[in-house]
């Protein structure tokens, strides 16, 4: 760690490393995700801090200037994570970036145990566990929470936090700012075509509140799913012909297998006027939850919420669908 903090400083000054922090309208969030990101413990070297605002109305930029941190203002009518996290990285001095989302706490272990692995130059990006910060607050929140939980090891991707080289954000240029989500797998693949590795690791890394307490929330969030889906699998056609284009046709096969299994037992319940239809299918949904709650075991012990979880893995997908033929209608309507 020592000498990591060396030669960063002999690149930027005595900064060991910058923390990037996005957000709109975060109010206490923001000053809770500051302290966090104030609390980090085992870096050798000064620490900046840098929150992109995108123009926020709640006076989140004053609240962060107030506590230290450096402020990059966005005045646009289009905002998103993408165009946030590069005029953050791009103001930053470090050698090694540090992205967060305003929501969100950083575990003050998480960067001393991942900055050891870029020592290895081909490394180009570590994260950790992110997790729900009250899981227990609604039943969405607490299967969710699992939706988050990945194996450690190589992957293709990483999610909204995690800790990147700033030569590998140079070589590549950043994030994708033409996509409203889905930035952080485009950029992946574009590290992956230059060798660099994506690492996960078994550290709690974040902790981040949804705050979905309703059905209308959670089905918004999958229909999101499904629109983002679509749009990176078709966009990047050529480009990512594995993981989105995989996702987006077991999604349309696994959701359509759902729908058309319902009608097919709700016509044979009506034309022999028997519920034995009905009633098979549920017994068939049944063993797919089952099925689903007991390959969750390695994320959860608790038998209940993988219960839940296994229901939830399945309902999401009737929303993916309709959030990917949203995207299909917008993109035959020219929009």
């Amino acid at each position: 760690m020592a000498e990591l903090g060396r030669s960063m400083a002999s690149e930027h000054s005595i900064l060991a490393l910058s923390i990037v922090i996005i957000g709109r309208n975060e109010g206490s969030r923001l000053a809770r995700c500051i302290r966090s990101a104030r609390a980090i413990r085992g870096v050798k070297g000064a620490v900046e801090i840098i929150y992109v605002d995108s123009d926020s109305s709640d006076g989140s930029p004053a609240r962060a200037r107030d506590m230290g941190a450096a402020v990059v203002s966005l005045k646009s009518s289009r905002t998103s994570p993408a165009i946030g996290r590069n005029a953050g990285w791009r103001a930053a001095r470090a050698s090694v970036v540090m992205f967060l989302d305003g929501g969100t706490v950083l575990d003050p272990d998480f960067v001393a145990s991942a900055v050891p692995l870029l020592r290895d130059p081909n490394v180009a990006v570590v994260w950790g566990h992110r997790r729900e910060l009250h899981p227990d607050a609604s039943i969405y929140n607490r299967v969710l929470d699992l939706d988050w939980i990945h194996p450690p090891g190589p992957t293709e991707f990483h999610g909204g936090d995690a800790l990147v080289r700033r030569t590998a954000l140079e070589r590549t240029g950043g994030f994708d700012e033409r996509l409203v989500a889905g930035e952080e797998a485009e950029f992946c693949r574009r590290l992956r075509e230059l060798s660099y590795r994506i690492e996960h690791i078994d550290q709690p890394m974040t902790l981040h509140d949804l705050h979905i307490s309703s059905w209308d929330q959670y089905w918004r969030r999958a229909v999101r799913t499904g629109y983002t889906t679509a749009e990176i699998s078709e966009r990047f056609r050529a480009e990512m012909p594995g993981v989105w284009r995989t996702a987006a046709r077991r999604n349309r096969l696994h959701a359509g297998g759902l729908i058309l299994s319902a009608l097919s037992a709700l016509v044979a319940t009506v034309l022999l006027a028997s519920p034995w239809p009905i009633l098979l299918l549920l017994i068939l949904y049944l063993a797919l939850i089952v099925r689903t709650a007991g390959q969750a075991a390695w994320k959860e012990p608790n038998p209940v919420t993988r219960f839940l979880y296994g229901i939830h893995f399945h309902l999401q997908q009737i929303p993916i669908l309709v959030g990917q033929l949203r995207y299909y209608r917008d993109r035959f309507a020219g929009r």
